[in-house]
């Protein structure tokens, strides 16, 4: 019989692994990072979504009678608003457009104001996509 003295090595395992560790490693990363991302969008468009002044805005648009004739009803948003809110020194403003649609049409809400106390308006109008018409919400 002969003698078997030999040395079996054992891989370690990183190099019985790796080949599968890193896509599924990288994967996750980029995946925690669409994550991340999304959420980031989310929080920021529903915190546009629940300031006052685009809730004011809304609600003029959905009840002015011109917007209504031109746009149809029921109006509602149609994508993501974009535009800022900031607060400093007890003064809030706002810069918002809102997109919206109706049945007969789409439009950009345009929301401009400060406020100290209560908000005032520097300019709240809608500009119709179709007719490339411009209607002042300010205006009663």
């Amino acid at each position: 019989m002969e003698d078997s003295n030999e040395l079996i090595v054992r891989k370690s395992w990183w190099d019985r692994n790796w080949k599968w560790f890193v896509p599924t490693g990288c994967l996750s990363l980029l995946v925690l990072l669409g994550l991340f991302i999304a959420g980031i969008f989310f929080g920021i468009t529903s915190m546009l979504k629940g300031s006052d002044s685009y809730k004011f805005a809304m609600n003029e648009a959905q009840h002015n009678k011109i917007v209504i004739e031109k746009l149809g009803s029921p109006i509602e948003d149609d994508g993501i608003a974009s535009g800022s809110i900031s607060s400093t020194n007890n003064m809030e403003s706002c810069d918002l457009q809102i997109p919206i649609k109706g049945p007969k049409g789409k439009g950009t809400l345009f929301i401009v104001g400060t406020k100290r106390g209560t908000w005032k308006y520097n300019e709240m109008s809608l500009y119709i996509e179709a007719s490339k018409e411009k209607i002042d919400l300010l205006k009663k």
